[in-house]
Parts: structure tokens; C-alpha cells; sequence
């Protein structure tokens, strides 16, 4: 038995597929059966290009990120960091408070 490896397109070929399916005059059956990918897989990038816009098919399983959602989650992680170090501090207060007495 052979297994079949998963096909990758990348971000270009996936935008273009959608820009020849959605011109009028061509199905998107016909559009899959010359490209050669199902046609499911054509209405699944149409259906991410609506709702994602430019910041679809960012590659290699990663979430694409407007640069809000960045900014959100660089200060999460400052935050985290930050609430870390003032435990550190809480513990290292509470060690030196008792041992002076």
C-alpha cells in the first residue's frame, strides 16, 4: 500500500484558484478539474478569502494576525511575564522577612 502525501499550495496558487472559480463564465468544478484539486477545496479557500481578506493563507499552519491581534498578543505576554516576576518578588519578600526576625 502506498500513502498518498498531503498536496501544499502555496498562498499565490490558492488566491489565484479563487480569482479564476468566482469570474463569470467558469464553474467551479471546471475551474478544480484544471487546476487539479476538488472542488471542495476551492469553495474552502473561497469561503477563508471572505472571511479573512488579505491575511488568508498565511502558510505553514500559522494564524495570520492583523496587527491588532499582534499588539494583543505582545502585551499578554508582557503581562504574563510581568505578573511572574512580581510572584518571584512575593516569595523572596515573605524567605527574607522571616529569617531577619
Amino acid at each position: 500500500m502506498s500513502v498518498q502525501q498531503r498536496r501544499k499550495y502555496d498562498s499565490d496558487f490558492k488566491r489565484s484558484a479563487v480569482l479564476l472559480s468566482e469570474e463569470s463564465g467558469r464553474t467551479v468544478a471546471e475551474v478544480a478539474e484544471n487546476l487539479g484539486v476538488g472542488k471542495d477545496l476551492i469553495y474552502r479557500w473561497r469561503r477563508q478569502m471572505r472571511e479573512r481578506g488579505e491575511i488568508a493563507f498565511p502558510g505553514n499552519g500559522k494564524i495570520a494576525l492583523t496587527s491588532e491581534q499582534k499588539k494583543i498578543q505582545e502585551l499578554e505576554k508582557k503581562l504574563k511575564d510581568t505578573e511572574m516576576e512580581r510572584d518571584i518578588l512575593k516569595k523572596a519578600m515573605a524567605i527574607f522577612s522571616r529569617t531577619s526576625k
